[in-house]
């Protein structure tokens, strides 16, 4: 006969349960490390339940960056943990899927052929958009210092720009000219330029893909300009495209859109590749048209990883997995299947201005035809409305969606607008659904406006 010894069942519990644990039992310590472990499986539960206090990222409809990733990605990203993309030396299998992507992309960008291209790989497109102002300040300053001529003034010109080139500004001591916003106008316009361009300019930065309103700017006329202006001054301004959202948007759905390495002003490119080109958070691409723009200074030869190896970045440990997850959907998805992505979502953004458009008390400003999958849209009469969109974000914030509302740029500061993004993952019935709370909140505020004291600022959201 077999014998067996009876446990405490109460131990056992104690000792299973994640929340009969002793570490459920108090509050996380958040000012001082622990004194000793805890078990795995305890540790985990625990933060995942307080996680769930975010915000549903399906719902964060504010965002440009990618919130859904396939079970490829995810495999690939944990078999890429320990993978460090600045040593080369260690990992040259990730250095060389690095080179492939930027080789890609410069031909999705239709550089020049013959491989005259460079670039690289970046923790996203704001260090990528630096990289790219840092090199057209060094070749604007070398030219002039060439040229026996002062180089302390530089200035860079540009619409309404995301917060990365005001950081490069300030960071790099460069003046920034942003251009206002003309009436009616969603972003700069190549008139304008005559006005803000000199000869200590080290570049225009043309937005393919406004954060504000989700439009093109007209890259190839802002360059025919820039061509104008040099044949009136001789001064020889370079373009940067800030494509961040655009540059994985126009060359699948916009091919006839003219904005890249096409035109030979174009000098270089960013990209986000965790915003339309799909991949997890953390990467970004900068290319310039040929090696000779990217001045020899800002690129660093480290030795103390193993090799000889030249890097241009602004900071230096990051991960590989995001680098070696774009390429797999590059291979994954190809031209057609990124097209057949970016086409759904345009598809959706289409219903949805449709619907806000029928709503009544809405103007769009972009109805997600022609540039990025998204919309924007203002109140029509603000002053009779009887509600602010800053309202009707809060109204939408208690449903999970996060719906931004935010006035434009200089000149237009007095227009507030929501914008929706449209991103891979988000479906068209999700969207069904944000247009019925829309509706179902327009009319608990007109018939119960929201109380705002007098004169207290309100804002949206900080993306």
């Amino acid at each position: 006969m077999a014998l067996h010894e009876m446990k405490d069942a109460h131990a056992d519990d104690a000792e299973t349960d994640v929340f009969a644990s002793a570490l459920s039992g108090q509050v996380l310590p958040k000012h001082r490390m622990p004194e000793d472990h805890s078990p795995t499986e305890v540790v985990y539960e625990l933060l995942r339940n307080e996680l769930l206090l975010d915000g549903n990222a399906a719902q964060n409809l504010a965002t440009f960056c990618t919130t859904w990733s396939d079970d490829g990605v995810h495999r690939l990203m944990n078999q890429c943990l320990d993978k460090n993309m600045i040593d080369k030396d260690e990992y040259p299998q990730t250095a060389e899927i690095e080179a492939r992507c930027v080789s890609i992309l410069a031909d999705l960008w239709n550089a020049p052929a013959g491989g005259a291209a460079t670039g690289c790989s970046t923790t996203g497109s704001s260090e990528a958009a630096m990289l790219g102002g840092l090199a057209l300040k060094w070749r604007w300053r070398s030219r002039r210092r060439a040229q026996g001529l002062p180089a302390g003034r530089p200035n860079l010109v540009c619409g309404p720009v995301q917060v990365c080139w005001e950081k490069f500004a300030r960071y790099f001591d460069v003046e920034l000219r942003q251009v206002p916003l003309e009436p009616g106008a969603t972003g700069l316009r190549p008139h304008q330029l005559g006005a803000y361009v000199d000869e200590n300019t080290i570049g225009v930065v043309a937005i393919l893909g406004v954060t504000y309103t989700c439009v093109y700017e007209p890259v190839a006329e802002i360059a025919a300009e820039l061509d104008r202006i040099q044949a009136e001054h001789g001064w020889d301004v370079p373009v940067h495209v800030d494509a961040a959202s655009g540059g994985f948007v126009a060359p699948f759905l916009h091919p006839d859109v003219v904005w890249d390495f096409t035109l030979p002003r174009v000098a270089s490119v960013n990209a986000s590749g965790h915003k339309y080109g799909l991949a997890p958070l953390g990467v970004g691409w900068i290319v310039w048209r040929t090696a000779d723009l990217l001045p020899d200074e800002l690129v660093f030869d480290v030795d103390y990883l193993g090799g000889d190896m030249p890097t241009f970045a602004l900071n230096f440990s990051r991960p590989g997995g995001e680098v070696i997850a774009q390429y797999y959907l590059f291979l994954r998805l190809g031209r057609g299947g990124y097209r057949r992505v970016h086409q759904a979502c345009a598809d959706t953004a289409r219903y949805l201005a449709r619907e806000i458009g029928a709503l009544g008390p809405f103007t769009l400003l972009y109805d997600g035809q022609g540039a990025l999958p998204a919309v924007s849209y203002t109140l029509t009469d603000p002053e009779g409305a009887g509600f602010s969109l800053y309202d009707l974000s809060d109204k939408l914030r208690a449903r999970g969606w996060q719906v931004p509302s935010y006035p434009l740029p200089a000149d237009r500061g007095d227009t507030v607008i929501q914008r929706v993004l449209i991103r891979h993952g988000v479906t068209r019935d999700q969207i069904a659904l944000l247009v019925t709370d829309i509706g179902r909140s327009v009319e608990q505020l007109r018939t119960a406006p929201q109380a705002v004291p007098a004169g207290e600022s309100r804002s949206g959201f900080h993306h």
